[in-house]
């Protein structure tokens, strides 16, 4: 089972967070920078305003800072997003709010 770090509704973090082997969920508010070797999720309650650097990003809050993901970006209905994506997979599903620039990367690059 992989172990998870929750940042609750009530938690306010300014400055650099560095994940290791455990993914990081955002339930609170973050600002400064977010590298996150495995997962990262912004739950609906969550506000992320940062540069990100993870595997895969669920997004059901709100995001505003420029992401770099390894794996993909998954803006769920909900999900609000402002800044650029960097990856090779991006989902936005139908009622997410997006604003920025999208990069898909392929093996070659």
């Amino acid at each position: 089972m992989d172990e998870k770090t929750v940042f609750g509704k009530t938690i306010e973090v300014e400055g650099e967070i560095e994940g290791g082997d455990e993914e990081l969920v955002v339930q609170g508010t973050i600002r400064g920078k977010i590298t996150c070797q495995k997962d990262l999720t912004v739950d609906a309650t969550g506000k992320v305003e940062a540069q990100v650097t993870t595997r895969n990003l669920a997004i059901s809050g709100r995001v505003k800072g420029n992401v770099d993901a390894s794996g993909k970006v998954e803006l769920h209905d909900e999900g609000v997003m402002i800044g650029d994506i960097r990856s090779p997979r991006v989902i936005l599903a139908d009622g997410s709010k997006f604003k920025g620039h999208i990069q898909t990367l392929t093996d070659e690059e």
